[in-house]
């Protein structure tokens, strides 16, 4: 099975204006329309809400899977210089959005017209990814109830990868992101008499030095935690000793357990150190991306589709340390995250988030191919079966 060259015409063309016209997260109004156009050309029945969805049913099986593709950018001035760069002042596609979303538009245009399938595709284009909402958002108004899906899959390039290189693995897949802060509420004083108060600085850096532990004494070596004080800040002055301080940071986690042990350690930690100060120090500890699992069966049919396809296959890749939000559709559904190599070289190998990256066109029909493959291998014709 290929693609034809206008269909990869048209996911080149979309991926580029995608591009030059990024948007972020619940601001996603031109890129809805353009995807609604598309998709509304193509025959196929949208609904919109929070995101877009288009579904295509053919033949008379019951079976419905659930292609998903993330529409948002980031506020991040590019720095490529390339012809079709974005035309908004800090905002561009850093993490291939822009790619996803054309792989997934010409996988539909492709299966609109051949129909070589048997039951529903739901071709899911997803707002607000990077900040961890937008899954929720479409879930809160109800998606699966509309749409009862079997198996929900999503890809996402992955730059420094051999180009078309897929990768993947069953369980853990993606970290979670936890984000927590300290309000440290000491007392402040003279610099030059500081028995006199608590000094916001000694406590923070108390604290700062004791949260390493979690990670490197409370928590096994394989589970591959991490845990960051990313922010720093007091109200002190040249001669005033801080009476307050803010401790801000980061941590992911691969399991929810391992989630759960960091947020109780930092927790018991402030408390020893405020009663060891005589300080008050509150802790907030809000989880923003769960743990993106791999169901078995979802993850190992993508693995066939990608051997017959003769793709270079990595079945039990290392998990990312990165979040991803499509953990609320796993979550609820059996799913499968896989990632498709972008290249080695120029911009396609700059890191994701990189204001010098950008998504390699010659991944287009490689990951839509992937898709049509997959649809028809979930979803075989009767006579195929």
């Amino acid at each position: 099975m290929f693609l034809t060259e206008k269909t990869i015409d048209f996911m080149r063309t979309h991926r580029q204006d995608f591009h030059q016209n990024p948007e972020l997260g619940f601001q996603e109004i031109r890129t809805k329309q353009k995807i609604v156009k598309a998709l509304t050309e193509m025959g196929i029945e949208v609904s919109e809400g929070v995101g877009v969805t288009g579904i295509l049913s053919n033949g008379s099986g019951s079976g419905m899977i659930g292609l998903r593709a993330d529409m948002d950018a980031l506020p991040i001035s590019e720095t490529t210089s390339l012809p079709y760069a974005s035309q908004k002042d800090e905002i561009m596609h850093a993490c291939g959005h822009d790619g996803h979303m054309a792989m997934l538009l010409g996988a539909a245009r492709h299966l609109s017209s051949e129909r070589n399938f048997d039951g529903t595709v739901v071709f899911i284009f997803q707002p607000n990814e990077e900040n961890g909402l937008g899954s929720q958002a479409m879930l809160d108004e109800g998606f699966l109830s509309r749409f009862p899906l079997d198996e929900v899959y999503a890809l996402h390039n992955l730059p420094g990868a051999p180009l078309g290189q897929l990768s993947t693995r069953v369980g853990e897949i993606c970290a979670s992101e936890s984000l927590f802060e300290l309000k440290i509420t000491a007392r402040g004083g003279h610099s030059a008499m500081p028995h006199k108060g608590v000094d916001a600085i000694i406590v923070g850096s108390e604290l700062a030095l004791s949260l390493q532990t979690i990670i490197s004494r409370k928590l096994p070596p394989e589970a591959g935690a991490v845990l960051s004080i990313t922010e720093f800040m007091t109200n002190g002055q040249r001669n005033i000793l801080p009476g307050s301080g803010l401790l801000k940071g980061d941590t992911r986690a691969f399991s929810k357990a391992d989630r759960k042990a960091i947020e109780f350690y930092i927790r018991q930690i402030a408390s020893g150190i405020s009663q060891a100060h005589d300080v008050d120090i509150q802790v907030t500890f809000e989880t923003e991306f769960i743990e993106t699992i791999n169901a078995p069966t979802p993850t190992e049919a993508a693995c066939r589709t990608a051997s017959k396809l003769g793709y270079d296959l990595i079945p039990d890749r290392q998990p990312m340390s990165f979040s991803e939000d499509f953990a609320n559709f796993s979550k609820l559904v059996p799913g499968s995250f896989l990632l498709l190599g972008n290249g080695t070289v120029g911009a396609a190998s700059k890191p994701l988030h990189s204001s010098e990256y950008d998504f390699n066109d010659d991944a287009l029909p490689i990951g839509a191919n992937f898709w049509v493959n997959l649809v028809s291998d979930r979803l075989p014709l009767k006579d195929c079966a």
